[in-house]
């Protein structure tokens, strides 16, 4: 337990509270990153009161966050011994009390593993986990080399290339890649991108659905929870297809799996397996290519460099997954009191663990705010930490390294020429806007 306390912190202006706490705040990124480092060096371990939220912990440092995410006994994520009885998602209050309405008072909308605690998420995670495991995903490796080459012959053409490399290149490879090993049809892509990013853009006026009402306090929960419907509905054939015709896909695995007592699962936990991987599985590794190319656009000597020796390429994945921290935060909440950085902490106090600020720690990474190949050891912590690791980390670092093998030995310049945007949320992050010159051989 850290029981060091800060020799002095400042108390947390509103102004920050809100930059952080709103899903607005994530609009931009430099003010966004300005306020964490100001969280950083001032109070580092703070709590605020946001109008319309409960009270939350702001935890911005790297050690803290890796302190909470190795203790889910002491740090729940959905509520412990009280299944549902905490949200691990950052939602408004008004949101909080949609999801309860619709569940009967329960905040788990999703049986997925973001909603579990052991000893439920490890007999969950053991599901799909040997799946995910690096010795299974080789047999893939070329599967998945075939479909980075056909994304590039696709939507690249040699010589210039006026994109935006979001919406025109990088959201779609790892949607064809998820999708292929998970045995979705390919004809059904478009629609599994259409609900991806209404689900991760509840807060995001760009991507809120036409029967949802806009700017209410319970917009973002009402978009949420018709896209996990929209989500059951196509998953639900899905699963009783795999489990009356089994075929060598993920999908079986997760649709045939069965309890201690030789029963199949509920289908809820299929569906919330089916969710994870069909958001979560490609939206953050596109968001990491299109963060790591503008990264490498912004400094051309790391470009040059990682061109020079390919054999850098997975140190180029690593930083890249730092330097974009695809998942923004998570909430946890306390079971019992606890002193954390020399803060007492109360049991029911929450906590948003802040991964990109936790990325750019200065006690852990030097220089963080330059994009470095050479960074080693590279202990970002992009995937998490703990129990509630991405169970995906090693698919999604395989098809950054693939894809980056295939692009980099193409690319004679890039540069980014007009404005970008950023996601608008703050559970996952990334760009949704990146018009770059993609100069190519």
């Amino acid at each position: 337990m850290t029981t060091t306390p800060e020799l002095s912190t400042r108390p947390i202006p509103d102004e920050i509270a809100r930059q952080v706490v709103l899903p607005e705040g994530h609009r931009h990124d430099g003010p966004l990153f300005e306020a964490y480092r100001w969280l950083r060096e001032n109070n580092p371990l703070g709590q605020v009161k946001v109008e319309g939220y409960d009270p939350v912990w702001l935890v911005t440092k790297h050690a803290d966050i890796m302190e909470i995410e190795r203790q889910p006994h002491v740090f729940t994520s959905g509520g412990g011994d009280e299944p549902g009885s905490h949200n691990p998602i950052l939602q408004n209050q008004a949101g909080d009390a949609f999801t309860k309405q619709l569940t009967g008072g329960s905040l788990r909308i999703l049986d997925t593993l973001t909603y579990l605690d052991p000893p439920e998420h490890t007999e969950i995670k053991d599901i799909a986990n040997d799946w995910f495991r690096p010795a299974n995903l080789k047999k893939w490796e070329d599967r998945i080399r075939a479909l980075a080459k056909e994304a590039i012959a696709k939507y690249l053409r040699s010589g210039a290339n006026d994109i935006d490399f979001v919406q025109e290149f990088a959201l779609y490879y790892p949607l064809h890649v998820i999708m292929s090993l998970f045995g979705v049809p390919e004809e059904d892509e478009p629609r599994m991108m259409t609900l991806t990013q209404e689900f991760f853009g509840t807060a995001d006026p760009d991507a809120q659905r036409e029967d949802v009402e806009p700017l209410t306090p319970e917009a973002a929960a009402q978009q949420w929870s018709a896209a996990i419907q929209d989500f059951y509905a196509y998953f639900d054939k899905l699963v009783e297809d795999r489990r009356a015709n089994p075929r060598d896909d993920l999908a079986t695995i997760i649709a045939r799996a069965k309890d201690g007592n030789g029963e199949y699962y509920r289908k809820e936990f299929a569906y919330g397996w089916f969710i994870a991987i069909a958001t979560a599985g490609h939206d953050t590794t596109s968001s990491t290519i299109a963060g790591t190319i503008e990264a490498l656009a912004q400094f051309p000597d790391q470009l040059a460099q990682v061109q020079a020796n390919p054999a850098l390429i997975p140190d180029l994945v690593n930083e890249g997954l730092r330097w974009v921290s695809p998942v923004k935060q998570f909430t946890r909440q306390a079971t019992q009191d606890y002193v954390l950085r020399g803060q007492q902490i109360r049991t029911g106090d929450r906590f948003m663990l802040l991964y990109q600020s936790a990325n750019r720690d200065a006690d852990v990474f030097d220089e963080p705010d330059t994009f470095r190949l050479d960074r080693k050891p590279n202990k970002h912590i992009a995937f998490g930490y703990g129990p509630h690791m991405c169970i995906g980390q090693h698919l999604a670092k395989l098809e950054l390294r693939i894809m980056f093998e295939e692009l980099l030995p193409l690319i004679n310049s890039v540069q980014v020429t007009g404005e970008r945007k950023s996601v608008v949320t703050n559970f996952v992050g990334g760009l949704k806007k990146l018009p770059v010159r993609l100069e190519l051989k």
